[in-house]
């Protein structure tokens, strides 16, 4: 006994490293980005490191959900953690923007596996009474991995070299691919399916053909210009809606489709999947441009931006672990509202922000949006899986992490243009269209201390002004997916984790 409880714990570490590699991932990088833009130039093309990532995490995620309910969570969990070193190693050598994209995306395609194959293990290896505080402990992860990544990725950045950014989740990965292969032995309970491939071509297909269209739309590479009526743009939103009419005819047909539509007819699935998709829409924003904020608009360094970011993960902290703590007390739903609450709120703030406001305030606008997103990261994954058994726990906890995933996706694509365009538009009104406001269209002169050393003061306001408000304004942009996941907060039903003595698997109840 002593040997399997120690054993569980070896394996809790394993899973605990793996998630805090996949989640600090984001962080860490969205921490250096300021300088690694500075560093490979091509601003406009900073969305697509994030993107990229993002893509593949939703090409994989489904996938190897579907893949470990048939043939085990464990080889799939340790197939992710290579994938995922594999990319962390080579974005370290990357020497543009598009070559770091194309890394982050063999990044993805690993990350697929990690987030949710871990909490799918939780929920496979624990009883109902110990799943809460687990729960909240690996969501509590993901806010310690979101305060230790910016500091870590600033103090990196200024004093050792962004590649190295990558580079530290070469020993944690090989560290929890080792805990996990020498302690995990899991059930031989699987359910042999067919992988629904035409499904998952053409659902990626669809999204990548979305995102491309609306990232071109309107802008000038090589010295070709793609208009939005071009033949290049509208064929690619052709091509969205033609694979995603493909995608829904043959997940009609599909005997394992790659999302299971009938699991949508749970209310508290549906609703829980949903919340995630538009906290991961809104959140996402906060992460990316915070950063940027602070070196663009206050003048700092990396260090200041990833310092910057740490009440809003100290936030998250405490709302994952709070979270997983009250499932045991009240229904999943009265826990969310409290979450979305403090969710909107903190996005509202946001869209205060001017080059004027004090250090402090920013400080409490970001701990509010913390706590108000932490709770989804624990509880959210608790209600997705709370009516299905072990067959289907990878495919609905993969569902879940995907729609989160997409609204990650769509956010930073969909705000990441937005945000262009009113700087843009700012800059052209601070300089009134002059030859000056294009050349400062690359915000990167303004994003290192050095470099805002060598602009003139009246120049240098003027660029951090229309930053300030640029990213400001696409906050406030953001406070319609975080009013979206309040509300469908609301629609959840009163389902709650009831706990008996010997049980054996959750039960659903009513508050």
């Amino acid at each position: 006994m002593h040997s399997k409880e120690s054993n569980m714990k070896l394996v809790v570490v394993g899973l605990l490293l793996g998630i805090l590699m996949s989640a600090m991932d984001n962080t860490i990088v969205a921490a250096a980005m300021g300088t690694i833009v500075a560093d490979l130039g091509g601003l406009d093309k900073i969305v697509w490191v994030t993107s990229a990532y993002m893509v593949m995490v939703m090409a994989g995620t489904p996938i190897f959900g579907k893949l470990s309910d048939m043939y085990g969570r464990k080889r799939f969990f340790m197939l992710g953690l290579v994938l995922f070193l594999i990319g962390s190693a080579l974005c370290g050598t990357a020497g543009s923007i598009t070559q770091l994209s194309i890394y982050r995306a063999i990044q993805g395609v690993g990350g697929g596996a990690l987030m949710p194959i871990s909490f799918t293990i939780i929920f496979d290896i624990f009883p109902p009474e110990k799943r809460g505080k687990m729960t909240g402990l690996f969501g509590a992860v993901f806010g310690i991995s979101s305060v230790l990544g910016p500091l870590l990725g600033a103090y990196i950045t200024d004093y050792i070299g962004w590649q190295w950014v990558f580079y530290i989740n070469l020993p944690l990965g090989v560290i929890s691919f080792i805990l996990i292969a020498m302690s995990y032995k899991e059930s031989v309970i699987h359910s042999k399916q067919r992988i629904d491939w035409g499904g998952a071509f053409t659902l990626v297909g669809s999204i990548v053909c979305l995102m491309f269209g609306l990232e071109l739309g309107g802008q000038t590479i090589g010295g070709k210009l793609y208009a939005w009526n071009s033949p290049e743009i509208l064929g690619l939103f052709a091509g969205f809606a033609v694979l995603l009419i493909a995608f829904l005819l043959i997940e009609r047909r599909a005997a394992e489709p790659v999302i299971t539509f009938s699991m949508f007819k749970n209310r508290l699935f549906a609703t829980s999947a949903l919340a995630a998709f538009f906290y991961g829409s809104a959140f996402i924003v906060a992460t990316v441009y915070l950063p940027i904020f602070v070196q663009g608009v206050f003048g700092g360094s990396a260090t200041n931006s990833g310092l910057i970011l740490m009440p809003m993960m100290i936030g998250s902290v405490v709302g994952a672990q709070l979270g997983g703590q009250l499932t045991s007390r009240t229904s999943f739903r009265n826990i969310m509202l409290l979450s979305a609450v403090f969710f909107v709120a903190g996005v509202a703030m946001l869209t205060t922000l001017t080059p004027d406001t004090a250090r402090l305030l920013v400080n409490v606008f970001m701990a509010v949006t913390g706590f108000g997103v932490g709770f989804s990261f624990s509880v959210l994954n608790m209600s997705s899986v709370h009516h299905f058994d072990m067959r289907q726990r990878g495919s609905a906890t993969s569902t879940s992490t995907f729609l989160r995933s997409l609204g990650m996706t769509l956010g930073i694509t969909i705000f990441g243009i937005i945000q262009r365009n009113l700087f843009s538009n700012s800059l052209s009104d601070a300089f009134g269209g002059s030859a000056q406001a294009a050349s400062f269209g690359d915000s990167r002169s303004a994003l290192t201390p050095e470099a805002r050393a060598k602009i003139p003061a009246p120049v240098l306001e003027k660029i951090s002004a229309a930053l300030s408000s640029s990213i400001a304004h696409t906050f406030m942009w953001a406070l319609a997916p975080a009013v979206l996941a309040l509300v469908t907060v609301v629609l959840m039903p009163k389902d709650r984790l009831l706990v008996h003595r010997g049980a054996a698997r959750p039960a659903p109840g009513r508050e």
